[in-house]
């Protein structure tokens, strides 16, 4: 088949008979549903849409791309904020309908194909009394969570998702499929722990898998104050590692076990995770709730899937700006600063997400991996939804004003949270010598950049 360069005319027909997967175009019934992303305010229209179904189905997509220098985006979950996981003008590489999860209960491992979500490879784990860390929500897919780091409700206990990360398989730029390891291509194993979607596509994943019976967690609801926020960071700092939280300082949403009279006023939704005995988590949890009387507890022992919220992807598309940043500390004078700021803006929603980070993810040296933050203290998430395209910059001014009221001197950035934000920010999520080194493998695996919808890091030498 012959695809022009400059064009997006792309034979529908040949595609279809060369592929074992699905090929959606503009014409077909479902092409409005499977071309939507999860965020709002992104209307994509791909020229086609592939669903493969295997590893062979993936490298023909990418040697057709290559060959002929049509845009690939390649699609995991659809979560990307900077919308890299769509294009109007080529191919939607879309995994969804891979699937595929082989657990092997007595070896403690996974392989999984990078079309199931967090949520899916959760539920199924923990019908063995088994876990492997993700993120904060279910519907997220292990592509990018993956290849991104992966911080999620047991980084503390057991690190980011890429410290379980055995092996991948790989489909590369010339679309030759590559099982890479800690021994086989080392250089690229060490490049997908964290350098994104720039080398390949990920098909597979090797998941080292953790004993995990249950969990203590769930919301806590609290007033937000400055003493409130500042003492929920440092119960935070001070809790045993097998505890992750987040604290997401906000205005209360309308939520049906809230009291009325609280909705709009701001709190600390606070999400909780103990990783361990009941009554230990138990006590882990005391500190929280001694901070103030709380509007909503719903902390409790649970099964681990339970954390994650019910997917409504669906029919939530949320139209956002966010800015993701690390700082060192929040004591009172910083909480006194964002609540300042969230007092001041009209959002109905804004949110500071704060996450204190530690423990096993911080064990890891900082060059083991291409997530180069492992002495990060705290990850802080600003966001604001706005109302249509005037409002927009009003609401990108007040993130950035927190952002910058906030900044102290670690400038990083986690690559899951970036958005379209320009190569300076992605150099804050590879700093120095990572850049370097993601740099030199993106020349050896993806010489002419065929993999630039994502947070690019071009081959060296490039520009």
């Amino acid at each position: 088949m012959t695809i022009s360069a400059s064009s997006t005319d792309i034979p529908i027909a040949k595609l279809r008979d060369a592929l074992t997967g699905r090929i959606i175009a503009p014409d077909d019934a479902d092409y409005d549903a499977a071309r939507t992303i999860v965020y709002g305010g992104i209307d994509p229209r791909p020229p086609v849409i592939v669903r493969p179904a295997d590893a062979r189905d993936v490298a023909a997509v990418v040697s057709l791309a290559r060959e002929t220098s049509v845009e690939l985006a390649v699609r995991s979950g659809g979560h990307s904020g900077a919308a890299h996981c769509t294009t109007d003008r080529g191919i939607v590489l879309d995994l969804r309908d891979m699937k595929a999860l082989d657990i092997d209960v007595q070896g403690r491992t996974a392989w999984a194909e990078t079309g199931l979500t967090a949520g899916e490879i959760t539920t199924a784990a923990a019908a063995h009394g088994l876990a492997v860390g993700f993120g904060d929500t279910g519907s997220v897919g292990i592509g990018g969570i993956t290849l991104g780091g992966g911080v999620g409700y047991l980084a503390r206990k057991y690190g980011l998702t890429i410290d379980d990360l055995l092996a991948a398989e790989i489909v590369t730029a010339d679309g030759e499929i590559l099982q890479v390891d800690a021994d086989t291509h080392p250089d690229l194993f060490w490049a997908i722990r964290g350098g994104g979607g720039n080398f390949g596509v990920a098909t597979r994943f090797q998941y080292r898998l953790h004993e995990l019976d249950g969990v203590v967690g769930g919301m806590l609801v609290l007033p937000a104050t400055a003493e409130t926020v500042a003492g929920f960071i440092a119960a935070a700092e001070a809790a045993p590692e097998e505890l992750s939280t987040i604290a997401n300082v906000m205005p209360a949403p309308p939520m049906p076990f809230l009291p009325e009279e609280v909705h709009g006023q701001l709190v600390i939704l606070g999400m909780l995770v103990y990783a361990g005995d009941a009554e230990a988590g138990e006590r882990a949890i005391a500190p929280f709730r001694a901070l103030a009387t709380s509007l909503a507890d719903m902390v409790k022992p649970m099964p681990y899937p339970e954390i994650y919220p019910p997917d409504d992807e669906e029919e939530y598309h949320p139209t956002a700006v966010a800015l993701t940043m690390f700082v060192d500390r929040i004591g009172h004078e910083v909480a006194t600063t964002i609540m300042e700021h969230l007092q001041a803006s009209d959002a109905a929603m804004r949110v500071a997400q704060l996450r204190v980070l530690g423990g096993a993810m911080a064990r890891v040296p900082v060059d083991a991996t291409a997530f180069a933050h492992r002495r990060s203290r705290i990850m802080v998430n600003v966001a604001a939804f706005y109302e249509g395209d005037d409002d927009r910059p009003i609401k990108q001014a007040w993130v950035d004003g927190l952002a910058a009221a906030l900044l102290q001197d670690d400038r990083g950035a986690y690559v899951n949270f970036l958005g379209d934000e320009g190569e300076a920010r992605i150099r804050d999520a590879y700093p120095g010598a990572t850049w370097a080194r993601l740099a030199q493998a993106k020349r050896r695996y993806d010489p002419t950049n065929l993999f630039r919808l994502n947070q690019n890091v071009p081959p060296a030498g490039d520009g």
